[in-house]
């Protein structure tokens, strides 16, 4: 057996790293210069590195880790499973218990009229299906002419080529030849930054006319979806004001638009309640679900499609799938991690113990001369950073230069609270105790601190013009 506990020395095992390990998004020469920092093992909410730092995980992994770390009944799950069917597909009218017992136990947990399951084996292959999904619906219907799919700027809806098309981030645009065709991108509703002179309620049914404009301009008859997160992660956890969501539901039923609910983050728990689409009164036609659904102890994501969707699709052989859709040993994972977090009233614990404890905390952080909004939802939460709270305004550094300090003064602190250009995000597990908020919204405010007297230090704490 691998013994990963007696590792190599930090040094050997970054030389390694760097000598043979292409990363996610990083630029490779960066990091092959500082070194990569290597995580060893966690357990709650905590990562311990290759020195024997204690890190408190204020952002669950990717998002992802909702029951926390060190979690032994998923191992067993996952190990009694391996033994019992390691792999089998779901491909030539074939099946397994696993994939059965989860497709009917998420039936169960979605908004009634989602009952059925397409497996894949991440975020960003489930949104990739969802392409051809709803492309493939509106043929079988007779307007084999919808085919565009309507998104927004920031989104992030996963980094393959469609996914990645899908998502509204230009520099992931600017490699690859991305997006593909008839994928079409409007405003996000980020108030903070883009808001202007608009009280945040005008704003937010302004931009989501925008949809309703794009409809009309592109032709009804042409445009299929529209995907969307209930609360926008990745963009900077972008909470829309009060009046956009009524309003592109109004829209999506107005013009017979499917609307794709992004949950890869926001479900599971994460707002409060089981999805995303709960808390803010979304009635979508699909779901996209992945991280919770594990709480990233496997590899698993999965559309989830309305009965009326379900039951054109069932008219014809969808030619789509993959290798791994519903994996035998992901499936009893996540089964497991379902089970415990509603044994175990973890998403309770986020919507009456840990949210409104985190809430108050997060809040409290404006008081920071450094900080000039705190948005939070459940259990994801950002600050934007900014020389000039009064006027919102951005600083004359390049954007991200201030978040990217900030991120380095956490990581320095034993924090993981990640940087999404000049604003600072946490999404921590959703087990988390208020002792360990106190412990992390101190290692925030001494991050602040330490980032906000660099800036003053460095003489850039000026607005750009």
């Amino acid at each position: 057996m691998v013994q990963i506990s007696n590792h190599l020395p930090t040094a050997e095992l970054q030389r390694l790293d760097a000598a043979h390990h292409l990363h996610p998004f990083t630029s490779h020469s960066e990091l092959t210069e500082k070194g990569a920092r290597v995580i060893t093992r966690a357990k709650g909410v905590f990562l311990t590195d290759s020195e024997g730092e204690e890190i408190l995980d204020g952002m669950a992994g990717l998002w992802c880790v909702n029951i926390g770390y060190g979690r032994d009944e998923l191992a067993e799950a996952g190990a009694r499973q391996m033994r019992e069917l390691p792999y089998y597909n779901t491909f030539f009218q074939s099946t397994h218990v696993p994939a059965i017992a989860l497709a009917n136990k998420l039936a169960e947990l979605m908004p009634e009229h989602l009952n059925h399951v397409f497996f894949a084996g991440s975020g960003s292959e489930a949104n990739d299906t969802n392409i051809r999904l709803v492309r493939t619906y509106w043929d079988l219907k007779g307007k084999p002419s919808k085919k565009v799919i309507i998104s927004r700027k920031n989104a992030y809806h996963g980094s393959s080529v469609g996914s990645g098309s899908l998502g509204g981030m230009a520099y992931m645009h600017s490699q690859g030849g991305l997006p593909i065709p008839d994928i079409h991108h409007i405003n996000q509703p980020n108030w903070w930054a883009e808001g202007g002179d608009m009280t945040p309620e005008e704003f937010g049914l302004a931009r989501a006319q925008e949809l309703e404009a794009a409809i009309l301009e592109m032709g009804e008859d042409r445009v299929a979806a529209f995907i969307a997160e209930p609360v926008m992660g990745a963009g900077g956890v972008i909470v829309a004001p009060s009046t956009y969501w009524p309003e592109i539901q109004r829209i999506c039923d107005k013009y017979e638009i499917l609307l794709i609910a992004d949950e890869v983050i926001c479900g599971f728990g994460r707002t409060g309640n089981w999805f995303g689409s709960q808390t803010l009164n979304i009635r979508p036609d699909i779901m996209t679900i992945a991280k919770g659904l594990s709480s990233g102890y496997a590899p698993i994501g999965a559309s989830v499609v309305s009965d009326e969707v379900a039951e054109v699709i069932g008219q014809t052989e969808f030619n789509h799938g993959y290798t791994y859709s519903g994996h035998p040993v992901a499936c009893a994972v996540a089964l497991e991690n379902l089970r415990i977090l509603e044994e175990e009233g973890i998403v309770d614990h986020v919507r009456t113990v840990a949210a409104p404890y985190l809430k108050q905390a997060w809040e409290s952080l404006t008081d920071h001369p450094l900080v000039g909004e705190a948005t939070i939802v459940g259990m994801m939460a950002s600050i934007a950073l900014t020389p000039d709270k009064a006027s919102r305004a951005k600083f004359a550094a390049d954007p991200g230069t201030v978040g990217l300090m900030c991120r380095e003064r956490c990581f320095a602190n034993n924090l993981v609270m990640r940087h999404v250009g000049d604003r600072m995000v946490i999404s921590p597990p959703l087990i988390i105790t208020p002792e360990e908020i106190d412990m992390l919204l101190m290692r925030a405010r001494k991050s602040l601190d330490e980032t906000y007297a660099r800036l003053q230090e460095q003489d850039m704490l000026r607005p750009a013009s």
